[in-house]
């Protein structure tokens, strides 16, 4: 057994899948035997006191959520398990799904177990077939053995697990708007409350947890809380799992102690540095939702926390570097026309703002911007969301404020050369091949 529990400690190489006999080998569906054996509220007790935190983004403490769901209401109880990661940047959760796929359906027994449910369906990202392939091979495995089905390994429970297929809509990772489409609607997020907890799919009480976050409860109910909380800190108990991807020499998924790596740890030591010997310019942390860190900021530990006092989020855990090359008015254009793209519609503030923010930096990109421009951007931001959040349904809008402000603030000068110079870089570059294909 290592020093502390690790998700990946068994996993076989990627493009693999540990197999049902390999997985019980190693410990696995222990934790579902332990949990069969104890009170569903002593189970939500002892994941609330291994103090895991929701490892999709919001960091919510796991166990309290399991909380929240009221008793004896006569109605089912659902489990969502959101594996729709579609947060660009982010692309750790599939290591679970397509690697170890059994502690996955692990932990969503365990929590079924806890909360009272029988039954838990795991939404996947239509664009991820091999985490699907992965988690229907490995629930026939399963269900072949009496690990899910009617009589839960002889104990007279019964709990089933479905794969669901998204459809490839980014706003189904926002946990409404996940239950929205499970019931085969459109993704739209719902105004809360009522909290999914109290009335989530087909109005009952359902939770949503992230891939991570229940793989973990297999690692607590095996091992017990001591053990889990040997990594970490206080403020973000366990190992997390962090994707690191962009400038650097060699992208990968990796599995740290968060409170003893720090991100230029992460950079500079697990994926190789950043490539072609540049130096760091920025890195966002925790997917293209969060603030943007400038290079001298990262300097920190890998926790919620920490990440958060540095002005940024480690969010899920998708850690984008980009290098002293990048001009970060090309890089904020991709992600307006991304969230611009993916906005349901519904508020008005999403649905036109993120179009705002779309066209202002567009027209600073092209060269058509003028000095005030940059100015009229970071004005618009602020009556959509940011630091003034909760003004729209979901999260969306939010996200794309994020990191426009957090641009401004850090790199402004990118966006005044671009003014300056007649655009960005990379625009000047598409032009001018343009001119000379023409000539």
């Amino acid at each position: 057994m290592p020093v502390h529990p690790r998700l990946l400690q068994h996993a076989p190489p990627i493009g693999e899948r540990e197999s049902l006999d390999s997985y019980v080998a190693h410990g696995g569906y222990q934790g579902l035997s332990r949990a069969l054996g104890m009170a569903p509220d002593d189970i939500t007790q002892e994941v609330l006191q291994s103090g895991v935190r929701g490892r999709g983004g919001a960091g919510f403490p796991a166990g309290r959520k399991w909380s929240f769901v009221p008793k004896n209401t006569g109605k089912k109880v659902y489990l969502a398990c959101n594996a729709d990661e579609s947060e660009p940047g982010c692309f750790k959760d599939r290591q679970i799904m397509e690697r170890v796929p059994h502690v996955l359906i692990e932990g969503c027994l365990i929590a079924c177990r806890a909360i009272g449910s029988e039954t838990a369906y795991i939404y996947v990202r239509g664009e991820y077939p091999q985490s699907i392939a992965a988690l229907e091979a490995a629930l026939a495995e399963a269900r072949a053995k009496g690990y899910v089905g009617r009589d839960v390994m002889g104990s007279g429970w019964g709990c089933d697990v479905w794969v669901h297929k998204g459809a490839g809509a980014y706003i189904c990772g926002e946990e409404t708007g996940l239950l929205s489409s499970l019931e085969g609607g459109r993704g739209y997020p719902r105004i809360k409350p009522p909290f999914p907890a109290v009335e989530g799919l087909w109005g009952s009480p359902t939770i949503i947890n992230n891939v991570e976050t229940l793989a973990n409860a297999s690692l607590i109910l095996r091992d017990g809380v001591a053990a889990f909380k040997t990594a970490g800190d206080d403020d973000t108990t366990g190992t997390r799992l962090v994707g690191i991807s962009g400038h650097v020499n060699r992208p990968c998924d990796v599995e740290i102690d968060p409170a003893r790596t720090t991100i230029r740890e992460l950079i500079e030591v697990h994926a190789g540095g950043v490539w072609k010997g540049r130096a760091l310019k920025a890195v966002i942390p925790g997917g293209s939702s969060v603030p943007v860190m400038p290079a001298d900021a990262i300097d920190v530990p890998f926790t919620f926390g920490a990440v958060r006092a540095a002005g940024s989020l480690a969010g899920a855990a998708g850690v984008i570097v980009m290098d002293e090359t990048t001009c970060m008015v090309d890089a904020l254009v991709n992600l307006m026309q991304f969230y611009h793209h993916e906005s349901c519609g519904q508020c008005t503030p999403c649905r036109e703002g993120t179009g705002w923010l779309e066209k202002l930096v567009t027209r600073i990109w092209r060269g058509e911007g003028r000095a005030r421009d940059i100015d009229l951007l970071d004005s618009v931001a602020d009556p959509i969301g940011g630091a003034q959040q909760g003004k729209t349904i979901c999260f969306l809008a939010d996200s794309a404020v994020m990191p426009t402000k957090s641009f401004l603030k850090h790199f402004r000068a990118d966006f005044v050369r671009a003014v300056e110079e007649g655009g960005s870089p990379v625009f000047r570059a598409r032009r001018s091949r343009a001119v000379g294909a023409g000539a």
